[in-house]
């Protein structure tokens, strides 16, 4: 849609934010207070209902992960194991290092001590995400994190492969396949199968972004992500194929998702509507509206 007031638009954008949290708040904290007092019951119920997930049990072995590394060809094996070495080579540069020194029979310095636990979330309810495994999972590890729990939702009671196998070569302690806001709840306060983790990181919908805000203070978070935005300024030099690419990339996250582009370019604007449609009716996850 294109809008020639800008006027039109900006009120709408401002209170975003505002009305999803109205609408989702209540849903949100019913959830969380469920697990917080019946544990896996509740994991259980909620993967029922939101993901079609009847299993009954929640950890994912060992065993099966192996079993889906197996799966998949030789050179997806080898494409995620190169993004793993670059992941570690990345973040090894950023470890910080215990220091003392002793001044005047004083001792000053600096302690570094890696978390005990911490809890990973990977969206999967509408498309796979293995590089959000990597991308969490691997610098928890190099940092020395203990423990790492990761939680993701199994829709009709499957997850991918691919992101299983990125759970195996990233060597992740714990993985289980539960989502939503009842994942990010079991992680902060802890099942009779989910421990308690210091720290939730990763990704999520509306639910798991109010989650995270909810249960911060109880645990630590990374930050609150989602739903998805981005915002391209372009005047009329830009690519119109490119700029709805970039639209497009990022509303496929979520049906909350927004993607706007601001041009002074009339023809711009009519240029990108016209391959927003074009790309948009390749694409398997489109809706129609």
């Amino acid at each position: 849609m294109i809008y020639k007031d800008i006027n039109e638009i900006i009120p709408k954008i401002l209170q975003r934010n505002e009305e999803y949290e109205e609408n989702f708040l209540h849903t949100v904290l019913e959830i969380i207070n469920d697990v917080k007092k019946n544990g896996d019951l509740a994991l259980k119920h909620y993967s029922k209902k939101f993901d079609n997930n009847h299993s009954d049990q929640l950890e994912i072995t060992k065993k099966y992960l192996i079993s889906a590394y197996d799966s998949i060809d030789e050179q997806l094996k080898l494409d995620l194991q190169l993004a793993k070495k670059n992941i570690e080579d990345f973040h090894k540069n950023q470890l910080e290092k215990s220091w003392f020194i002793e001044k005047d029979g004083i001792l000053l310095g600096q302690k570094i001590t890696p978390l005990e636990k911490v809890g990973v979330y990977v969206p999967g309810g509408k498309a796979s995400y293995p590089s959000t495994v990597l991308m969490n999972v691997i610098p928890a590890k190099v940092a020395g994190v203990k423990e790492v729990v990761l939680v993701t939702p199994a829709k009709d009671g499957k997850i991918n492969n691919v992101v299983l196998a990125a759970c195996y070569i990233s060597d992740v302690d714990k993985v289980f396949n539960v989502g939503g806001a009842q994942a990010i709840a079991a992680l902060a306060y802890g099942t009779e199968s989910i421990p308690k983790v210091d720290k939730i990181v990763g990704p999520g919908n509306i639910f798991v972004a109010l989650a995270k805000k909810i249960v911060f203070g109880k645990v630590d978070i990374d930050m609150i992500a989602g739903p998805s935005e981005i915002l391209i300024i372009a005047d009329e030099t830009a690519n119109p194929e490119y700029i709805a690419a970039d639209m497009l990339s990022q509303a496929e996250h979520d049906e909350l998702a927004s993607s706007i582009t601001i041009t002074n370019s009339l023809i711009l604007a009519k240029e990108i509507e016209k391959y927003l449609n074009i790309n948009l009716n390749k694409l398997p996850k489109k809706r129609d509206s």
